[in-house]
């Protein structure tokens, strides 16, 4: 059966609680989601303003405090909010892209650093206590003081598990990023060899139907196409795309008609669907990819009829909103609407929506 971009794009946005704000509480939606990222600490905040209809602040500063929801590096080596209960057997799945990253960056910076005592030095050094990152940083170095002292800090945090507990990651803190022992955190140990399947299905109940470059562009993981090939024999249905892509979802899993309709909604830096797919034509075209995915930068965008309509941020108070293409009144009274419910959760001063002009595209 071929698939749609509309049927995939209302899919994709029915399963990412985009369709209509959920009743779901913000713990279940993070489960959802599998993993909310967090690289920034303001954009797991509006993600899940966005698809949820009773959120505050303190629902999410309350989960992190009451450490059911964890903050530390996971899907393709960057910052993520996950369930405590998911943490435990995803990052021991991360562990292999993380070293890989590792590697890439600063291999060269620690080519004379025996890795398993820097692992070993790292987990006695967070014993008992939490430290800032150039606090670890400075104490690897004693051990390697020829070597780079941003290349150890970031060694350890590859190597191993740590989590980054509040008030860091908290609504308006930033600051020095803490490290503490996942395992003494969460008061428990991480999964040993948790199986590849289980991160599949959840991926795909979040984000089908997919192809196997989606899983893995999303997860940061290689070689998964025997894994989920296997699983299609067993329990998942396959699709093909218009492009003739096969697609993989899971077999109870029900797609969404391609005419429901899709009010406007704000995605913030580094929203989850922004960096989902490695085909990414169901939410934006390719022209439009270049300008919100900037080398390491995904920029805030907002949907209209679904998809990628523009950028948004929030600048002295004010909401800037930059379309692609020129939009509707309509359809600006609607964004305007939802801005000003934007601008309130934010705790903006008034409600100021400030429109620039369309932005002109370079063609891909």
């Amino acid at each position: 059966m071929k698939l749609s971009r509309r049927i995939l794009n209302r899919t994709t946005l029915q399963r990412q609680l985009l369709l209509e704000r959920s009743s779901m509480s913000p713990a279940q939606a993070i489960e959802r989601l599998v993993a909310v990222q967090g690289q920034e600490v303001n954009p797991p905040y509006f993600g899940l303003w966005s698809r949820l209809s009773s959120f505050t602040q303190d629902d999410l500063t309350g989960l992190l405090y009451g450490r059911q929801v964890v903050r530390g590096s996971l899907l393709r080596g960057t910052q993520h909010l996950t369930l405590a209960d998911d943490y435990v057997w995803l990052r021991p799945i991360a562990h292999a892209p993380l070293a890989r990253s590792r590697q890439a960056a600063f291999g060269r910076a620690t080519a004379d650093v025996d890795l398993e005592e820097l692992v070993a030095l790292t987990r006695g050094h967070l014993a008992g206590r939490t430290l800032s990152r150039p606090e670890l940083r400075d104490l690897l170095a004693r051990r390697w003081p020829e070597v780079d002292p941003l290349a150890l800090g970031w060694s350890a945090q590859a190597l191993v598990p740590v989590v980054h507990p509040p008030p860091s990651g908290t609504w308006n803190r930033g600051g020095a990023t803490p490290f503490t022992l996942a395992e003494e955190w969460l008061g428990r140990p991480l999964a040993t060899e948790p199986p590849l399947e289980r991160l599949v299905v959840r991926y795909l109940a979040a984000f089908g139907p997919a192809s196997v470059m989606d899983v893995q562009a999303w997860s940061g993981l290689t070689r998964l196409r025997p894994v989920i090939e296997a699983m299609s024999v067993r329990s998942l249905r396959k699709y093909e795309d218009m492009e003739g892509r096969v697609l993989y979802d899971l077999a109870d899993a029900p797609l969404a008609a391609e005419d429901l309709p899709a009010p406007v909604r704000f995605l913030p830096y580094f929203d989850n669907l922004m960096v989902a797919y490695a085909d990414r034509t169901r939410m934006m075209t390719a022209e439009q990819r270049r300008a919100v995915c900037v080398g390491a930068i995904v920029y805030p965008t907002f949907l209209v009829d679904g998809v990628v309509a523009g950028m948004w941020d929030l600048k002295g108070g004010a909401l800037v909103m930059e379309p692609f293409h020129p939009l509707p009144e309509a359809v600006m009274e609607e964004l305007a609407e939802e801005g000003g419910r934007l601008l309130a959760f934010a705790g903006a001063d008034g409600e100021r929506v400030t429109w620039l002009p369309p932005r002109a595209l370079t063609p891909a």
